[in-house]
């Protein structure tokens, strides 16, 4: 592909400061940008360093003022930008075309146009999928489905029975949506199934990472709000809900009906008790086990969750516990010694 400046920036939303006409061919990292390749810097230590590219172009801060003698391109975004023009240059591919005559399809199923199945997929019966629709091999969707349009699911995949899957929704390899939630009642020594009667429901602009497992609802349904973006191997509950855009990073675990808000960024390997609530806008730290509801813009770490500040300054002590362990022992000594004296 090759482009200029000029109709570049009219994808992303920039301003050209220098050679508009300059033609681009690729994009690159700012170390390993070449003379037809445009790049990006918006870290003040890159920045530093822009005279040292061999870009055609680099994206910028717009409040970067450093007059150098390359092609700029200034964006409210630099990365952004850059990411626009990744999908631009680099469009996402379609490895199959129609339906394989290796794929298994259920009865009363309806497939709209441009919509792709791949070999030894299974689709139940009363199964709906939309336009554009990217299956690869290898996927599951059980009875009752509903799949929207621009869905892109990759192999090895399993969607269960009724489940609702929104619009421009990727799910990533090996991850189940709709599994049973895991609920059982003591009886005596044994444990008695509950049935899981609801769903999972996942909404637009929704992106499922690799390994995630996304139980069902016992009545109801396990809400997946529009946005969200999942890691890999993030485990979610029966009857969670996830607030828009919300950012859940690599082996969460949220535990069965807890409520998450709007924007919250839950950090790696962090674990949220069941019916609990967090706030919109709030951040939980790696590794964080949060046992109470969290109130709006909170930042919390540690296990049990606190306010990050504190975790910080209990984090630094923990490694001198032996020290101070070992003084509190020397100072009992010498204060028992003293009141024998006396």
């Amino acid at each position: 592909m090759e482009i200029s400046l000029a109709d570049l920036v009219e994808r992303i939303n920039g301003e050209v400061h220098g050679d508009e006409q300059k033609v681009i061919k690729g994009i690159a990292p700012f170390d390993a940008a070449g003379e037809h390749d445009i790049t990006f810097a918006d870290s003040p230590k890159v920045l530093k360093r822009i005279n040292e590219t061999n870009a055609a172009a680099v994206i910028v801060p717009v409040n970067f003022g450093q007059k150098v003698p390359i092609n700029l391109v200034k964006s409210d975004n630099p990365r952004l930008a850059f990411a626009r023009i990744m999908h631009l240059f680099f469009p996402p591919s379609r490895p199959y075309s129609g339906i394989s005559p290796n794929a298994c399809i259920g009865k009363n199923v309806l497939i709209g146009e441009d919509s792709c199945v791949g070999p030894f997929s299974v689709i139940g019966n009363n199964v709906t999928i939309g336009s554009r629709v990217m299956i690869h091999p290898h996927v599951v969707f059980g009875e009752g489905v509903c799949i929207g349009d621009d869905v892109e699911v990759f192999p090895n995949v399993t969607i269960l029975k009724q489940c609702v899957i929104g619009n421009r929704v990727i799910i990533h390899s090996g991850s189940v949506i709709g599994s049973d939630g895991y609920g059982f009642v003591p009886d005596k020594e044994r444990h008695y199934k509950i049935p899981q009667l609801g769903i999972v429901q996942i909404d637009d602009n929704v992106e499922i990472g690799a390994c995630n497992t996304i139980d069902r609802a016992t009545f109801g349904k396990t809400w997946i709000q529009q946005g969200v973006k999942t890691d890999n191997h993030v485990h979610i509950g029966h009857n969670v809900v996830i607030g828009e855009n919300t950012l859940i990073v690599a082996q969460v675990g949220i535990a069965g009906s807890a409520t998450i808000g709007k924007n919250v960024i839950l950090a790696g390997q962090a674990g949220i008790g069941g019916h609990l609530a967090i706030g919109d806008h709030v951040t939980v730290g790696p590794q964080a086990g949060v046992t109470r509801s969290v109130s709006e813009g909170e930042v919390v770490s540690g296990t049990p969750e606190m306010p990050h500040r504190l975790w910080l300054r209990v984090s630094q002590i923990i490694p001198r516990l032996p020290e101070l362990k070992k003084k509190i022992a020397d100072l009992e000594k010498r204060m028992d010694a003293f009141i024998i004296k006396k």
